[in-house]
Order: structure tokens, then C-alpha cells, then sequence
């Protein structure tokens, strides 16, 4: 979590951000005020933008997808990315007309820290078995990765449960950390996708929200060996026949 002075630094960076705006046809472009430590945005981005701008947008918004679908991270604003854009910004109460400016941009320098983790999930809690990354079933660095946008997906679904804590007890895993625990061979831990949770909310209630923030893998109660968590991934089905699903 932030300290209280890094939350009035960016709060301060964000206003001088959105104070250095001007408009230069349908494109809005910054001044160089640091508004954050993890990535800056230089422009507002609406349908038909493309770049690592909108990319960088794309892996925060994930978790907004709408039920039962997913959001591409190609970097190609397009009428999917818009409409879980509209969602986030509906969600924390911002005007919600499917273009990312200043106030988006604010939200979401608010909501990450200077790694590129959203504040309430580190890098840390997606990864108890090494300190590289490595030994998977993909390379290191897109283990990490995958880490990175289930946890903006995680922050999405936290919010919508009224912003509860979540609490993970298992991330990624090497394949020989996955073997100690009697993982599946096929396991998304294995890609660092895959995100055990247990406390509360309850596993159903997890489940059940899970399917609105770009899962396309929910195990929980009903499913076997998964009666005491709920385990969420990009991909692999649902099944959580006690949850209704």
C-alpha cells in the first residue's frame, strides 16, 4: 500500500497532469508532469487508437470485460475495449463515455502502484513458490506478466464485492512447486495465470463474481479437490456445480 505521502504526491501529479492538457484536434496531449512512477499516458485514447498506450490501458480494464468474455491486449482500441472502459468508468463513478482521458487516467494512477500492481495485490502474493519466476510451462517473463493482469483482474472483482479484501493462498507455480502440491499437469498456476483464494468472501460468492472479470477458468465447490478455495485462470472452463456454475 502507499504511504500517506506518496497518495498526496500522485494526487498533486494527477492535477498537474490534467492542467498541462491541451487539445490539439480530437487528440488531447499532456505536458511532462510525472503523474506516476509505473506509466504515463500522453494522450486521450478512444475507439480506433492504437499503440502501447492503449495496451498499457488494456491490461488495467481487463477485469471489465462484462460476463463471460475477455478483453484483448493487442493494443487496438476496439469496440470491446470501449465497452469495458464504459464499465470501469461507471464502476468508480467517472463520466463514463468510452474515452480514456485525464480523469481515467487519474483513477488509474490512484489504483496502482509504481510496479504496475494495483494497490491492493503484489507481485509477492502471486508468487510463493520462487523469487524468478522460472520453471513454468511458458518463460519467466510471461509468467510474470500473466501475474500482473489477473491481479488488475482480481481488482476489479474486489471492488465489486464492495471492496473486500481477497485473500490468495497460491499463484504461480514451477513445475516442480506444482508437483509438491499435487497440481494438474495442465495447471494455470503453471503460466501464472492461476489464483487460489480462500477466507471470505465465500469460494460460491468468489466464483460467482468471477465470472464477470475476464475468467475463463473458475473452479470451485463442486468441482473436485476444490471445496476448501476457488481457483480462477484465464483459460479452461468453469465448473462449480455447488455455486451454480
Amino acid at each position: 500500500m502507499k504511504t500517506a505521502f506518496r497518495r498526496v504526491g500522485r494526487v498533486l501529479a494527477a492535477c498537474a497532469l490534467a492542467a498541462a492538457t491541451t487539445l490539439v484536434g480530437l487528440t488531447v496531449t499532456t505536458g511532462a508532469a510525472q503523474a506516476d512512477g509505473c506509466y504515463n499516458w500522453g494522450r486521450t485514447l478512444v475507439q480506433g487508437s492504437t499503440g502501447e498506450d492503449v495496451r498499457q490501458l488494456q491490461i488495467r480494464i481487463a477485469g471489465y470485460p462484462g460476463y463471460n468474455s475477455q478483453i484483448g491486449l493487442d493494443g487496438v482500441f476496439g469496440p470491446a475495449t470501449r465497452a469495458a472502459l464504459i464499465r470501469f468508468q461507471q464502476a468508480y463513478g467517472l463520466s463514463a463515455d468510452g474515452a480514456a482521458g485525464p480523469q481515467t487516467f487519474s483513477k488509474l494512477y490512484a489504483l496502482q502502484d509504481d510496479d504496475c500492481t494495483p494497490i491492493n495485490f503484489t507481485y509477492a502474493e502471486l508468487n510463493r513458490c520462487n523469487s524468478t519466476w522460472a520453471g513454468g510451462a511458458v518463460a519467466a517473463s510471461t509468467a510474470r506478466f500473466n501475474a500482473l493482469v489477473s491481479m488488475w483482474k482480481l481488482q476489479a472483482m474486489r471492488h465489486a464485492l464492495g471492496d473486500v479484501s481477497i485473500q490468495i493462498s497460491s499463484g504461480f507455480r514451477s513445475v516442480a512447486c506444482n508437483n509438491a502440491v499435487g497440481g494438474t499437469s495442465n495447471s494455470r498456476h503453471l503460466y501464472g495465470d492461476g489464483v487460489d483464494m480462500v477466507g471470505s468472501p465465500s469460494f460460491c460468492r468468489m466464483a460467482q463474481q468471477a465470472r464477470y472479470h475476464g475468467f475463463g477458468n473458475i473452479l470451485g465447490p463442486g468441482y473436485p479437490g476444490h471445496s476448501d478455495h476457488t481457483h480462477v485462470g484465464a483459460t479452461g472452463g468453469w465448473y462449480a456445480s455447488s455455486c451454480g456454475i
